[in-house]
């Protein structure tokens, strides 16, 4: 894609007001998906985080690259734990167990295991349903309780009879409701029983509190309206890099991650984890439901991450993905009557969902031979092969230079634009859209100001240095101002997504995100970054419309539309001045005494974030203002910002 900055002035001062005349017709249909959501579980924003299973290393999932572990199973008791592949599995997927023995000093006491969850439990009075498997001879009680890791106290307990048999894995269900709250998320779920009837193997064991939309094997739901407050139109899932697998050879595999847990493998991601594909292809598309959302698939184009030998499959060992991909378009779109269609039916879901979108890889523009081999032959294949079984859909393509792209007109592929960044950097950017093409439009697939400026220079991101903790405020307003550039040019941009959207704060390997957690659920953390999209995606507009200025654009930077007769909307960002900015707007047709509802977000100031404070209460540093206003004898409307101010004004 060619970048034509656009240089930032010195800091700037106005000296009168700025006039602008909005029109009401001549601009260009807005995007319906302006706006959307980017997920892979990075940051362990999947398992642990907005995947509700509660309890961290259920199934003792194992890859070359993260061998099975007891960690962080404890023992209860005089227990002696041993990792076991059984004789008799309790699936080829999961054939790693725990066996848990009584120790030499037991003496018929309790003994059991005990887990932390994904750095602690978080215990409210609701009912948490839980499972477990087990494989032995043991016939008497199971009592599974909530407890806390600090002091005796228990706060939900209860008794299941063993149904134990010693040559098939049996599994026990239970729900725990305890009466209060537990005081802090240091807690354990705990699973004891009698130590003189032996030993007991046990496998998948689940826990999950209230999900979002009671969804059985959902999500976190203060996650989940974190992101529905945002509005957003799609989700891209599963990645990102996570798709790809990296020097291990582990790419994300639809059909491994759908169907009963005991059928997941899982698999080693790509950010320093094993993912347990708990939340797979079927949990994405009901996120995508819940949320009302588009499913935007990326699908895995034959690029490994690094630059090992092998990490590019050849046109031969490509060609089964190709196939196996159009194997998960079925099971997505297909009747029925076809053989991957009636396996979506067979887990319950006998309609189809509603695809429309389907990038091929991610970022393959990256690593040696990746740009070369995508435009050779990697695109192509996937796009031939998709377009004739599927020719409604619109595919994307993963790099931005247009060097791998098909069709034309309504059947012109798009093409995925990423962008970390500086927040000097990034305004100097505002028109780059000006300048790209139309016929092959552009998804703004991953964007953030990661780092800050450096005066004087409009620089890059230097990856070998420190990027910002969370989003701060002047990285907010320089994506404001991104954002701008990208509405005023819908006729070429699709929609945007911020990327990574979450971060879990006791374990993350990349910063600043979108919205940042913990176990606890009253310490999500929604960004500076994140107030800028809600404002901006809730009120939206189906036409761009021209704006007339007397001034050059910046320090203030804008965009209008429109959504009917008289239902103007007009967005503004101020950025690098020493002074306050006046605006006089008049909109085609509206007349003296209208009114309209100015909405203004600022902060105490450009580094200012929002975090956890001391007392790990989530801190909220952005303020919002609203004022009417009511228009002039010439129609005008008149308002004024500071620098660092964002503002959406409608009528």
């Amino acid at each position: 894609m060619i970048l034509q900055p656009f240089f930032l002035p010195f800091l700037a001062s106005i000296a009168s007001a700025i006039n602008l005349k909005v029109s009401s017709t001549g601009g260009n249909a807005s995007s319906p998906l302006m706006y959307g959501l980017m997920f892979e579980d990075i940051n362990h924003s999947g398992d642990g985080g907005i995947y509700a299973e509660l309890i961290n290393n259920r199934a003792f999932q194992g890859s070359r690259e993260f061998p099975s572990t007891l960690e962080p199973w404890v023992p209860v008791g005089n227990a002696v734990f041993t990792l076991q592949n059984t004789s008799i599995p309790l699936s080829s997927a999961l054939p790693t167990s725990i066996n848990v023995a009584p120790g030499p000093l037991s003496s018929n006491a309790k003994i059991g295991l005990l887990n932390p969850g994904w750095w602690g439990i978080d215990v409210k009075p609701q009912i948490y349903t839980g499972s477990f498997w087990a494989l032995c001879s043991y016939k008497g009680n199971f009592t599974v309780k909530l407890q806390s890791n600090l002091t005796d106290d228990v706060f939900a307990s209860t008794d299941i009879a063993s149904a134990c048999q010693p040559s098939k894995w049996v599994e026990h269900t239970f729900q725990l409701e305890p009466d209060l709250a537990a005081p802090t998320i240091n807690n354990t779920f705990v699973i004891e029983f009698d130590s003189g009837n032996g030993a007991v193997n046990f496998n998948l064991i689940s826990l999950f509190p209230p999900t979002y939309n009671n969804r059985p094997n959902g999500n976190r739901p203060e996650l989940m309206e974190a992101l529905k407050a945002l509005n957003p139109s799609f989700l891209r899932m599963p990645g990102g890099n996570n798709i790809e697998g990296d020097i291990f050879h582990y790419p994300w595999r639809w059909n491994e991650t759908i169907g009963p847990l005991t059928q997941r493998p899982g698999r080693p991601g790509t950010w320093g984890y094993g993912n347990t594909d708990g939340l797979g292809l079927v949990e994405y598309l009901n996120w995508c439901t819940d949320l009302d959302v588009e499913p935007l698939l990326a699908v895995w184009a034959g690029m490994y991450l690094g630059n090992d030998p092998g990490h590019i499959l050849s046109p031969e060992a490509l060609a089964p993905w190709v196939d196996d991909t159009l194997n998960e378009l079925e099971f997505i779109l297909g009747p029925v009557s076809t053989p991957y269609g009636a396996l979506r039916a067979s887990l319950g879901y006998p309609e189809p969902w509603a695809l429309k979108y389907v990038e091929i890889g991610n970022e393959d523009d990256l690593y040696t031979n990746g740009s070369s081999t995508y435009a050779a032959y990697r695109f192509s294949m996937f796009y031939d092969a998709i377009t004739a079984a599927y020719p409604d859909l619109t595919i994307i393509s993963s790099t931005g230079d247009y060097t791998a792209v098909g069709g034309n007109g309504q059947t012109a592929t798009w093409t995925d634009f990423h962008i970390y960044s500086r927040p000097d950097t990034l305004v100097s950017m505002f028109d780059n859209f000006d300048h790209v093409s139309r016929e092959y439009k552009t998804l703004i697939g991953e964007y953030a100001i990661v780092q800050e400026n450096i005066e004087g220079q409009l620089e890059g991101v230097n990856w070998d240095l420190p990027k910002f903790p969370q989003p701060v405020w002047i990285g907010a307003v320089s994506e404001a101002i991104w954002s701008i550039g990208a509405e005023r040019n819908s006729d070429a941009v699709v929609g945007m997504s911020y990327a990574p959207g979450f971060q879990n704060l006791n374990s993350y390997n990349w910063s600043p995100d979108l919205v940042s957690f913990t176990a606890n659920v009253s310490q999500t953390v929604l960004s500076t970054s994140w107030h800028v999209i809600n404002l901006f995606s809730n009120n939206r507009y189906t036409s761009t419309v021209p704006v007339t200025s007397d001034t050059s654009i910046g320090p203030a930077y804008w965009v209008a539309g429109i959504s009917g007769e008289g239902k103007y909307t007009f967005k503004t960002a101020i950025y690098n001045t020493t002074s306050t900015v006046p605006f006089n707007i008049t909109f085609e047709g509206v007349a003296k005494g209208t009114s309209g509802l100015l909405t203004v977000l600022s902060a105490p100031g450009g580094l200012s974030g929002n975090m956890l404070d001391g007392e790990g209460v989530p801190t909220d540093i952005v303020s919002k203002r609203e004022e009417e206003l009511v228009a002039g004898s010439a129609g005008e409307f008149g308002f004024e910002l500071e620098q660092w101010e964002v503002a959406v004004f409608t009528t």
